[in-house]
């Protein structure tokens, strides 16, 4: 994956907040050969020797013939004691057997934890020591981690030898292992690998050294991160191992373009201060090594710098992305697509001033944005519903708060960091990969990991699954399957289920997005570091798994923080008590999935989501464990892991630093917002979100609640018109309907359309618009903030001022733009005339309010800015307008339908029903009134007629139970008269 640009590391002067702590291997001492030795002494004795004794002394456990009856009638004597006990003996050697050949194949295979024998407990601890040791000189015991990096490639079974033998990794138990030096050695150790890596460029090329890629046999596979570890002393130099070989060609054709992704038979060239025994110098003839390994080495030397006429530098200036990876893109200053490479490339003083103080990580995740803007529009949207159509209660009105303080920068960040469209791309694409492997027959593939980049999408799969079906490609190898955006144009909703709704971001490496899929991970996944960095991470995965486009459906599981998240996903979140309770769960929804996995026939949930049953079963269940385990707690918690990923589940844990059992992927969170993981050969910039931002975002879910009672949305519009003949507008914009303004004169015809929607923006939000707010609406894919400051200009010349020389366009003390009291639109007047009607002068005066409500209606013309040009106003789809306005309409047509009900003018009533249903045709308060209004004019015939016609705008829904209930009521066997004037 491309790397992000950053000083190298060799640098003594690099700055950073905390430095990851790799793990520093240790070489076989004389001590581990003789406790290798030991435990292969003591396994023999206890595998072989013990059978071999009982098997001459006390004979086989199975009798020669099998006569229950007889053995029944058989005295009780010492002689059947002693064969109990024999029996006992040889069960208790069953079962250390079984013990051991379950530690050797979880050893051996490097996947997963160790299965549990039944009823083993300490035969299983004394199997795992032994084996442990046995292996620890030999090619070592097998890491439980795949890396992210490596995902799913396949070791050929051509694979030349190597040329030495693969140097000691971490063992089984991570607890045994030493740890790295602290940050002040850390740092002393830089500088003086730097000095030499500077005296080294200056040798001789007879000084140079070369290393060969090893194979995963009995370990995991070989990283720059271990290499540099074991021969340059600090796994941080990788850098520099990268540097010298990126787009080298290797024996294979292929070439190095990511540090993360090594193979096999590879060759490094290594600094010159490089040590070890599993170096090759060159031109130095070495006869450890072959014929043909020599010639590759010699081959692979005039590939280098010297040879090309380079430099030779160190290059860490440098980023080399593959053509599949996404590439890093430019970086405008309010680009959805990259928010995050504005905040790597900028100074601080150009964050301030482009910022205006706006929450930076919310701006940073735009899936995030994307995911609670929309579930924040739907929750508003909710309440308006609900306020609307309540059977019971005051009615509430349809104002929701206007946020302030915290709450509206938060709004504010997620207007303009969301990426609607990423997640849309996402969304399709996945579901379109799904419907065409289903059409095939063919299973889902398990992916790891999704990079999603300005241009692709990158699918990491744990193995090879095949030619990928189109417009998907392989990427750089079979395990990497790849999607240009153009091509994702072609699919769309079918309604085929999510098939990885566990992905999450993680962060970002030069504007491309990772998306780790938790569902999938065969282990837990750990994160270490401070608990505040922990929190925000935590609290980033837990916002986007409960909001995010492309799920269908899921079980969020807290534990140990994020009481006040379930706001945001009341039907997905849920909190546990403590790590007890957890563990219970889990075990329960454990046996419960396997079961149904079993009885359903499938071997994982991906089969299960391409089925008959995609939509009702197999949604992922997902783990945030923020507070630590105890060791007894995280053995099973790695015990519930080990089966996890073909089960749904899955889990991040938090942990202060100490290792657990079972992890397969572990990361650290920097003080500076890095996100580490230096065996998966990561780096990214982690999408955070700290508990200031989170609470105000919680903030924003609370006041939409529906739920919230009578301080819900209120009655009173935020803007009130003067409607009386003084209170004639400077400038009149008419909004319900075609767009029109009235007392302006037209702007060019080349920025007519911008200005034309930048003043709609602000017509609609007379509480004030933040400028990158206005911005990210008119440019979605990012504008330079020139262009934006010459934009707001332009709209004030425009715009004009006042009589007494105030500008119409102004700036509030929190800097957003606000419209003077002179500059109104249609729609605010609408809310006026309704809000004077029902709760000011008409409530006193019949004639008033029937006046007030006549004139409202007669504003109507249409839908919002109807007519619209096509591919503008997208910022419309965050709006809640689009539903205030249909239920405002309404209602003023119901107020006014009543008017002349009372008066038994029932034409007249239909008149202004017939008018609402124009802007509001689906609203049911409208229908039935309108029902009784036609009944109140006594003519079945009529009523009939409008049955039908109700019946025929339902559609396939049919009629709503009330409606039908009232039809029943108003005229009895509708139903078959329908059907005959039908």
């Amino acid at each position: 994956m491309p790397r992000r640009r950053s000083p190298s590391s060799s640098s003594p002067t690099a700055p950073r907040n905390r430095t990851p702590q790799p793990v520093r291997v240790r070489r076989r001492s004389f001590g581990d050969f003789v406790k290798a030795f030991l435990a292969f002494v003591a396994l023999l004795v206890l595998l072989v020797g013990v059978p071999f004794a009982l098997a001459v002394t006390a004979g086989w456990p199975f009798p020669e013939t099998f006569e229950p009856m007889e053995w029944l009638k058989q005295d009780i004597s010492v002689g059947t004691f002693l064969s109990i006990l024999t029996f006992v003996v040889w069960l208790a050697w069953a079962q250390f057997t079984a013990c051991v050949l379950v530690e050797m194949k979880a050893a051996l295979s490097g996947v997963g934890v160790p299965g549990r024998v039944p009823g083993a407990g300490p035969s299983q601890l004394l199997a795992r020591q032994l084996v442990a040791a046995l292996l620890l000189v030999g090619a070592t015991a097998a890491s439980f981690t795949p890396g992210l990096g490596q995902l799913g490639q396949s070791i050929e079974g051509n694979q030349r030898p190597t040329v030495a033998a693969a140097q000691q990794t971490p063992g089984l138990f991570a607890q045994q292992q030493e740890q790295a030096a602290g940050t002040a050695a850390a740092l002393a150790e830089q500088a003086s690998h730097a000095e030499a890596a500077a005296g080294s460029s200056a040798t001789q090329r007879g000084d140079t050294k070369f290393y060969r890629i090893q194979p995963p046999e009995g370990r995991h596979h070989d990283s720059l991160w271990e290499i540099a570890e074991r021969h340059l002393g600090d796994g941080r130099r990788y850098k520099e191992i990268f540097d010298l070989n990126k787009d080298r060609a290797q024996p294979d054709g292929s070439r190095l373009s990511e540090a993360s992704l090594i193979r096999p038979g590879w060759i490094m060239e290594m600094p010159g201060d490089a040590r070890g025994g599993d170096l090759v110098e060159m031109p130095d003839e070495a006869p450890e090594v072959s014929p043909e390994v020599r010639q590759q080495i010699r081959d692979y030397d005039r590939t280098g710098d010297h040879a090309r006429g380079g430099g030779g530098g160190s290059g860490a200036d440098q980023v080399s992305v593959p053509e599949q990876r996404p590439a890093p893109a430019p970086a405008p200053a309010n680009d959805h697509s990259g928010h995050q490479q504005e905040r790597q490339h900028a100074t601080p003083a150009a964050q301030d001033s482009s910022a205006f103080g706006l929450p930076e990580a919310l701006l940073a995740a735009p899936l995030l944005a994307a995911g609670l803007l929309g579930a924040l529009g739907h929750r508003r949207r909710q309440a308006l519903w609900q306020s609307a159509f309540a059977g019971v209660g005051r009615r509430r009105g349809m104002e929701p708060p206007t946020p302030a303080g915290d709450a509206l920068d938060a709004q504010d960040a997620l207007l303009v960091g969301a990426d609607p469209e990423g997640v849309r791309l996402l969304d399709r694409s996945l579901r379109g990969l799904a419907a065409s492997l289903a059409a095939e027959s063919r299973p889902l593939p398990i992916v790891y990991a999704a990079w999603l980049g300005g241009d692709d999408l990158h699918l990491q799969l744990a193995q090879p699954s095949g030619k990928p079906p189109a417009p998907w490609r392989h990427g750089e190898d079979e395990t990497l399957w790849t999607l240009a955006k153009e091509d994702a144009a072609r699919y769309e909703d079918d309604g085929t289920a999510a098939p990885y709704p566990g992905l999450v971001s993680l962060g970002t490496l030069d504007g491309s997005r990772l998306l780790l899929n938790l569902e999938s991970v065969p282990g837990l996944v750990t994160l270490s570091g401070s608990e505040a960095d922990r929190a925000a991470v935590f609290a980033s995965v837990a916002a986007e798994l409960a909001t995010n486009g492309w799920s269908d459906r899921m079980t969020i599981t807290l534990v140990g923080f994020g009481e006040d998240l379930t706001p945001l996903a009341p039907n997905r979140l849920r909190h546990l008590d403590g790590i007890e309770a957890l563990i219970e769960t889990m075990e329960a929804e454990t046996r419960q999935r396997r079961g149904a996995l079993g009885a359903a026939g499938h071997d994982s949930v991906l089969t299960g989501r391409t089925g008959p049953a995609q939509h009702t079963r197999w949604a992922p269940h997902l783990v945030l464990l923020a507070a630590e385990p105890s060791a007894e707690e995280a053995v099973t918690l790695a015990e519930l892991a080990a089966d996890a990923g073909r089960l749904g589940i899955g889990y991040l844990v938090g942990t202060e630093g100490r290792e657990l059992p079972g992890a397969a992927w572990e990361m650290e969170i920097t003080g500076d917002g890095r996100l580490l993981a230096p065996l998966l050969g990561l780096e990214l910039d982690a999408q955070l979100l700290p508990a200031a931002q989170l609470h105000a975002v919680v903030e924003l879910f609370v006041e939409a609640d529906p739920e919230r009672g009578p301080d819900g949305p209120g009655d009173t519009p935020p803007f009130l018109v003067d409607i009386s003949e003084q209170g004639r507008p400077a400038v009149y914009a008419r909004l319900v309907g075609p767009y029109e303004i009235i007392g302006l004169e037209a702007p060019d015809d080349e920025r007519s359309a911008l200005l034309h929607e930048a003043l709609a923006l602000l017509l609609l939000h007379r509480e004030g618009v933040h400028p990158r707010v206005l911005a990210s609406a008119l440019w979605p894919r990012g504008v330079p903030d020139d262009v934006r400051e010459a934009l707001v200009e332009r709209l004030r010349d425009w715009l004009g001022t006042d009589p007494d020389g105030t500008p119409r366009l102004g700036t509030d003390a929190t800097g957003r733009l606000v419209l003077a009291p002179s500059v109104v639109s249609d729609l605010d007047v609408l809310r006026s005339l309704y809000h004077e009607a029902t709760q000011g002068k008409g409530v006193d005066s019949r004639a008033v309010r029937g006046r007030l409500l006549t004139d409202a209606l007669v504003l109507v013309r249409g839908p919002l800015l109807a007519g619209r040009p096509e591919g503008r106003y997208r910022w419309l789809t965050h709006e809640i307008v689009d539903a205030q306005l249909p239920l405002l309409v309404a209602d003023t047509g119901l107020a006014l339908a009543d008017f002349h009900l009372v008066k038994d003018r029932a034409e007249k009533a239909i008149e202004a029903l017939n008018a609402a249903l124009r802007t509001a045709p689906a609203d049911e308060r409208l229908w039935n009134e309108l029902l009784r209004a036609t009944h109140a004019l006594g003519e079945p015939e009529r009523l009939t007629t409008l049955a039908a016609d109700l019946i025929g705008r339902s559609g396939a829904r049919g009629l709503p139970p009330r409606t039908e209930a009232l039809l029943d009521e108003l005229l009895p066997g509708w139903r078959d008269t329908v059907a005959a004037a039908g």
